[in-house]
């Protein structure tokens, strides 16, 4: 489903336009936010007239959440609008669970189970019941029929069916998660338990009834624009071809501008002091045996994985700033009465800028998507913008984090590049069952001596949660983005 412009994506991008409107325009907000679900979902041009009234419903905790504020309870008559004064502020942090399930938008789809679709052609072999070890399979009518109480799951009927005719029905936000957070509630409606949860959100790009979502900042982002406060962006190496394919670097700093942001800097400025640390510390540390592994920090869905399911390896975990708080301090460096907006790909980089050690230093966390509504929400359109600043700074290795293995090559780039001598292992895994399987492995000692890199998406950051286009379209446009920067890799002398 990702790269499909479905109705889910639309509507996303629409009730972050609506938001943003809100904050730009409203002079009314209780009565506008009210007003917004019927705006949104017009029952006269709804081509889906028999949901209109559950689609108003999953809008309604939509717009919630876009506003920073929690579901309403499901037993409780709750106005939509109620509590938006707590988020009619100019700062404002996301509080956990980032993630929501909406329960009027879940369909409490099957979560494992095989099931005779009409395709069965009632054959004289019955290979289906002869392979099921367990007698699940009986006929009716001369067609297979599965007893759900007697199936095991194991799937060889499904193997064994010469029509495809048998379906394996599973949750898709369940197989999405790659640390077993979806379970289901008394219903059978998804629920996210927020104890296994590291809020990398592929459950929610992965929902197709739009269930799953997550709160943003956009609006108290405008307010503090509004405010008169300095507010400095810094954007992630994986905008490139987010906002269009003609929508290069300087046109996107422009409309940055135009929108209101004071300055924009490249968050692969922080990458870059992060592959020379890191570097530096897989020479002297695991290069040498002092340690046996390193693990990267830069996805902070893989880091609180690896801390919450593989406690051990916490002391193997890089101390190095992640590339966002690297780049936002040394904006607050050049500008000390600014605020940071780190624009990404990311939903995991919103809880990592909730916490008490790094709000100091990022004050804003929006997507690619969100920004996309704003940017609609303003009228701006970005291929129209006539680029009058310079989007530089970062080198080709930085940039290059924002793709699966980016950053394990950049930093055995600068290790070959430096210590020539030194023999570089390197490993990288994509999607958190995978990384899973990786801390697997590195805990039973099979990758002693390796620098390991783990990216929560399948893809990396151009996967992510908050992205506008196609995973392989976003490949090539960073790739091309990482291929044009005037140095492929950083220099230690360069950032004394």
């Amino acid at each position: 489903m990702r790269g499909i412009d479905t109705q889910v994506r639309k509507m996303r991008r629409r009730v972050f336009k609506e938001i943003a409107n809100l904050a730009y325009t409203s002079t009314n907000l209780t009565d506008d936010m009210e007003a917004l679900p019927y705006k949104i979902v017009d029952y006269e041009e709804s081509d889906m007239l028999e949901n209109v009234y559950r689609e108003r419903a999953v809008v309604r905790e939509r717009l919630r959440l876009a506003m920073g504020m929690s579901l309403r309870p499901e037993n409780m008559a709750v106005h939509v609008s109620q509590g938006m004064e707590l988020s009619n502020i100019d700062e404002k942090y996301y509080e956990p669970p980032l993630l929501q399930v909406i329960p009027s938008g879940c369909n409490a789809c099957p979560e494992n189970q095989y099931t005779v679709s009409d395709k069965c052609m009632a054959c004289t072999a019955h290979p289906c019941q002869e392979v099921c070890p367990r007698g699940a399979i009986s006929f009716h009518k001369g067609k297979s029929y599965i007893d759900q109480e007697k199936c095991v799951k194991c799937g060889k009927c499904k193997a064994a069916c010469p029509y495809d005719a048998i379906s394996h029905q599973v949750r898709p936000c369940a197989v999405a998660c790659g640390v077993g957070a979806i379970i289901s509630d008394k219903h059978g409606r998804a629920v996210i338990d927020t104890d296994k949860c590291v809020s990398c959100g592929m459950c929610m790009v992965s929902c197709p009834f739009g269930a799953i979502a997550d709160k943003s900042q956009i609006f108290q982002l405008i307010r503090a624009m509004q405010s008169g406060r300095k507010i400095i962006a810094q954007v992630a190496p994986a905008f490139a071809g987010q906002f269009g394919p003609k929508v290069n670097a300087d046109m996107l700093k422009t409309a940055l501008k135009e929108l209101g942001f004071y300055d924009v800097y490249e968050t692969a400025i922080g990458a870059d002091l992060g592959c020379i640390a890191e570097a530096e510390h897989y020479v002297h540390e695991v290069a040498t045996g002092k340690q046996p592994f390193s693990l990267t920090s830069c996805c902070p869905s893989w880091s609180v994985m690896a801390k919450k399911f593989f406690p051990e390896t916490i002391d193997k975990i890089s101390n190095e700033l992640t590339p966002m708080v690297a780049t936002a301090r040394i904006i607050k460096e050049d500008h000390p009465d600014a605020g940071v907006v780190f624009i990404g790909p990311c939903a995991s980089k919103k809880l990592e800028a909730s916490r008490r050690t790094v709000r100091s230093d990022v004050d804003f966390v929006i997507t690619f998507e969100e920004l996309t509504g704003m940017f609609e929400a303003k009228g701006i359109l970005l291929e129209e913008i006539q680029a009058m600043d310079e989007l530089k700074g970062a080198t080709g290795a930085g940039r290059g984090y924002g793709v699966a293995g980016g950053v394990a090559s950049a930093i055995e780039a600068y290790v070959k590049e430096n210590y020539p001598e030194v023999d570089v292992n390197i490993e990288h895994a994509e999607s958190l069952s995978e990384c899973k399987k990786m801390l697997m492995l590195a805990k039973a000692g099979k990758k002693n001596g390796c620098l390991i890199e783990g990216m929560a998406c399948p893809g990396g950051c151009v996967a992510g949660a908050g992205t506008n286009i196609p995973i392989v379209q976003a490949t090539k446009e960073l790739t091309a983005f990482k291929n044009a920067a005037e140095k492929q890799l950083p220099n230690a002398k360069d950032y004394k």
